[in-house]
């Protein structure tokens, strides 16, 4: 899962999870013996589905999961880690800064400020939000030929179905579950890949081309006077 080579980086992260991430509470303190197997290597499995070379964005980053373990894990990937919070947006400059990851970049935002200015191969996350919302913040960030690849827990069947109506308004191909780590981890990850239909009606110069309306338009009518 980690190169020989990138171990230490990994070794280093899991340090800093379990010291400055619990106190600043961005790990709890009962997840810090068991980083390894619930977090690291959980998150280093989701390399195996992102192509060679491939631009990734990972949106509530939060302690770094899984952007910064795959920008581990992988050199040849290009990671923007989105984050919200200043306190995480911090932590995570410095991790990148202590482990000298030129691959990161980190961003503080939300997902949707970068909506119609950028694009990425891949679009990842982990236990940000309920499907359908997830795919409204992370698929106008997919590229023509990118997928969403977000970690999921054994439930996502029932959150892709509760999300039909997402998925077929903004064009998604059906999504496909992977189960990853089967023969590595004693629980496997299980991630859902969602990439955009062939016919969709997307502008990729924008937001994909779902009809809005004008901000301060409503149906009322203001009433008329009577005449005389």
């Amino acid at each position: 899962m980690f190169p020989l080579e990138r171990l230490p980086l990994a070794e280093r992260y899991a340090e800093l999870l379990a010291t400055d991430g619990v106190v600043r509470g961005l790990i709890g303190p009962r997840e810090a013996p068991r980083l390894w197997d619930r977090h690291l290597l959980n998150c280093a499995v989701l390399a195996e589905p992102i192509p060679e070379g491939a631009t990734v964005c990972d949106i509530g980053s939060g302690a770094g999961l899984p952007g910064v373990v795959l920008a581990v894990a992988r050199d040849d990937l290009a990671v923007t880690l989105v984050e919200p919070l200043l306190r995480r947006t911090t932590f995570l400059e410095e991790v990148v800064a202590e482990l000298g990851l030129s691959n990161v970049e980190v961003i503080r935002g939300r997902a949707d400020a970068l909506h119609g200015s950028r694009r990425f191969d891949v679009v990842t996350s982990r236990a940000v939000a309920p499907m359908g919302r997830l795919l409204e913040w992370s698929m106008p960030l997919v590229s023509k030929d990118g997928a969403l690849v977000a970690m999921k827990g054994s439930s996502v069947a029932d959150e892709i179905a509760e999300a039909a109506e997402t998925l077929s308004r903004l064009g998604c191909a059906p999504p496909e579950v992977i189960e990853l780590g089967g023969d590595l981890l004693s629980v496997p990850t299980f991630a859902v890949r969602v990439a955009w239909s062939p016919s969709a009606k997307v502008s990729w110069r924008g937001a994909p081309a779902t009809p809005r309306k004008r901000p301060g338009r409503t149906n009322y009518q203001r009433p008329r006077r009577p005449r005389g």
